[in-house]
């Protein structure tokens, strides 16, 4: 696995662990001093790995890539997000084409990014690729894996939306604020965010796992939507805290630039078509229920 110690990895690789899997992770060759005996040093900017520790594998789970949030995408910034992606890609999968057993799985992230700015529209698996930055390496990173299919690895894109989680990502820079009371919807509010708790993260990519007819875009998102504003009303609410602090647009624009565009104001309402024709059960289908459990579960609040 790679991007093991990310905030899904981590999540994916306790699970596996606790059902009795090996999990060998991908770990940087400076951080050997905390690799585990399974694990395997490799370093993903020159692609020198040692990719022995595949060969017969069950399957393969790269989830590799510099954080997409942070700060402004500068021109150093945007070509570090590609190649995290793009190009680590590209190795990996010409790897796993040189060894005599490969994994009988690969699957790799990608993200709802790949739709682009959609507005109302509903997006599914077979829904045209969209505009923008984050479109354009999400459809880079997925024809990288290309080579995986035609060395006959059932090959998967986990096309992810919001991730969920307390411990980091987008819920985890919103605590702060909102405990505060410094919330509140960005822009006009009216854009999509299609959102996946942790656990239906790790949930889903179990699934596809087991799942023999899984295989190419899978959309990584609850079957719930919401809208910026009753994100923002939601997570306000399960905080006892108000939502009265709005970022009007231009200052999302000013203080992030083309990040601010595309991922603060940028709007795709995504359906989980796949999983939930492939039988998946949610464990949260709906935004309130998702952050109740994540947020006592990590004893953010006391729920009455």
């Amino acid at each position: 696995m790679t991007g093991a110690s990310g905030l899904v990895g981590t999540a994916l690789a306790a699970e596996l662990r606790a059902a009795g899997d090996t999990v060998n992770r991908f770990v940087r060759a400076s951080a050997d001093a905390a690799a585990g005996a399974s694990d395997v040093p490799w370093n993903p900017e020159t692609g020198d790995m040692n990719l022995a520790a595949a060969e017969g594998t069950d399957a393969v789970v790269n989830l590799a890539g510099a954080s997409i949030g942070g700060g402004r995408w500068t021109p150093k910034r945007k070509a570090l997000l590609r190649s995290s992606r793009v190009d680590l890609t590209e190795r990996l999968v010409a790897g796993l084409g040189r060894l005599k057993s490969p994994p009988k799985i690969f699957i790799s992230a990608s993200a709802i990014g790949y739709y682009g700015d959609r507005g109302d529209e509903v997006l599914r698996e077979e829904s045209a690729a969209g505009a923008g930055f984050l479109a354009e390496v999400c459809r880079e990173w997925e024809e990288a894996a290309a080579p995986a299919v035609q060395a006959g690895i059932r090959t998967a894109h986990l096309r992810t939306g919001i991730v969920l989680s307390p411990k980091g990502g987008a819920l985890g820079a919103m605590l702060v604020p909102f405990r505060l009371g410094l919330g509140g919807r960005t822009g006009d509010g009216r854009q999509w965010m299609s959102w996946i708790d942790v656990q239906d993260m790790v949930g889903g990519i179990l699934h596809i796992l087991k799942n023999e007819e899984m295989r190419g875009p899978v959309n990584m998102v609850a079957p719930a939507p919401v809208t910026n504003a009753e994100f923002a009303k939601t997570l306000a609410s399960v905080l006892r805290r108000p939502a009265i602090f709005p970022m009007p647009a231009f200052v999302a624009k000013l203080a992030f630039g083309e990040m601010g565009e595309e991922l603060l104001l940028g709007s795709q309402k995504v359906e989980p078509g796949k999983l939930i024709s492939s039988g998946y059960l949610f464990r949260y289908r709906e935004l309130r229920a998702s952050l109740e459990g994540l947020l006592a579960r990590n004893f953010c609040l006391t729920l009455d």
